[in-house]
């Protein structure tokens, strides 16, 4: 991928979705704590079924102190609706526990520190960072970022760290937060997994998804 061509895609996806990172749809919203808490969630769920339990977790449970005590079966009712709400229990208890015990009921800051809570890898250390605190450590790579970083011919692997490691070398620190956001936003709003809305993607031109496309199935 040619880096002005890079620049050209963020600058498109950026005008297109002017208010992503501020989205109230969006679960990287609120404290580090409870973004930290609500990013392990969303795992295997959308966004929108996260934030219906938000409220009624954290009425429960407001800080590390109280969550680290619960017992996890008292938590699967309120988080039920997730999905794997046993495993999911036992991992924000214990991550809540992590961050009472290890570092004073104070989510981290530094990556290295992240990645050693139970249930945190790169990708949720990266949203917390910057969502949580406003540091650039990385680019969050989930299901949509990778989609569109292989569609739009950015990354040809599966690999999370390798796509993170690909993105990152195109496009300078200040923007990989945001690029995340809008990447996100674009998967969502017309990258579809199954039926992407390529007539209607304001990228199309540097798209080799769709540059591929028999020339029946494209739209000027």
């Amino acid at each position: 991928m040619d880096a002005q061509d890079a620049k050209k895609i963020y600058s498109a996806l950026l005008k297109r979705y002017p208010r992503a990172r501020e989205s109230p749809t969006t679960i990287c919203r609120g404290t580090p704590f409870e973004v930290l808490i609500l990013t392990i969630l969303s795992a295997q769920t959308t966004d929108k079924a996260v934030l219906q339990v938000k409220e009624p977790l954290f009425s429960a449970y407001p800080s590390p102190h109280a969550l680290a005590r619960a017992n996890p079966a008292d938590v699967e009712p309120i988080i039920h609706s997730l999905g794997y709400y046993h495993a999911k229990a036992k991992h924000i208890v214990a991550a809540a526990a992590s961050v009472e015990n290890e570092f004073g009921g104070e989510v981290p800051r530094t990556m290295d520190e992240l990645l050693s809570i139970p249930g945190v890898g790169r990708k949720t250390a990266n949203i917390v960072l910057y969502h949580g605190f406003g540091q650039n450590h990385g680019i969050a790579v989930d299901t949509h970022v990778r989609r569109l970083a292989q569609r739009i011919g950015i990354s040809d692997t599966d690999d999370v760290k390798v796509i993170e490691q690909d993105l990152m070398a195109l496009y300078p620190k200040k923007d990989w937060g945001d690029l995340t956001d809008v990447f996100i936003a674009h998967g969502r709003a017309t990258c579809d997994a199954r039926k992407p809305l390529c007539g209607d993607c304001v990228i199309r031109k540097y798209c080799r998804y769709y540059r591929d496309l028999p020339d029946d199935q494209k739209k000027d």
